[in-house]
């Protein structure tokens, strides 16, 4: 396994990318590690990506935790957080660290139902293939101000205009409080439109 190049340049997210790698490299470095949230570490068939997330990116996964938990709440949908679980098939050659995930329910899984990702800085391994990989049913994307949603069918994600996961979610407005500086504030408003739109404000 052999370091080949860094990405010097990111004003984001800081990613340093390992080729020739093999599963027990990634393993290794798992190990290394440890419980640790950072570096993220991504494998796709040989390459790996460690990723160590700008103030921005956690930033905004944590509130879209936040809001997408509020509105389950609110909805009355059990919806169980799992954070950054690592999921990897070692047949696949594939493992990764989401920046949040979700399982429908309270049945154990082998992979979440829907994972989360926030893009800051281009470049790097493609996460849809490690998902596809992986099975996961459905991935968000946080990208330039907006939630785009892919569901997988059969062995290929398709691009759809909303969650199949979570159908009555209306992800335009809950981007709509993201950018908001305070996290609280901004739930409490989500609720607060939420109830709105139910009668029960």
């Amino acid at each position: 396994m052999t370091t080949v190049d860094r990405d010097l340049h990111a004003h984001h997210d800081q990613r340093v990318f390992l080729h020739g790698a093999t599963w027990a490299d990634y393993e290794r470095l798992l190990a290394v590690r440890g419980e640790s949230a950072v570096p993220r570490i991504t494998y796709l068939e040989g390459e790996i990506e460690l990723m160590s997330p700008s103030t921005n990116h956690e930033w905004i996964k944590t509130i879209l935790a936040r809001l997408l938990e509020a509105w389950s709440e609110e909805m009355d949908v059990d919806l169980n957080g799992y954070g950054s679980w690592t999921v990897k098939r070692t047949d696949r050659e594939r493992g990764l660290e989401p920046d949040e995930c979700y399982i429908l329910g309270t049945d154990e899984k082998p992979r979440p139902d829907l994972a989360i990702e926030v893009v800051i800085t281009s470049g790097g391994l493609s996460k849809l293939e490690v998902y596809r990989g992986l099975g996961v049913p459905e991935v968000w994307f946080w990208r330039r101000d907006r939630l785009e949603v892919h569901v997988l069918r059969g062995d290929s994600y398709v691009a759809a205009p909303a969650s199949e996961l979570l159908p009555s979610l209306d992800l335009t407005l809950l981007a709509r409080f993201v950018d908001t500086r305070n996290q609280p504030q901004a739930v409490r408003a989500f609720r607060a439109a939420l109830r709105a739109r139910t009668g029960d404000a």
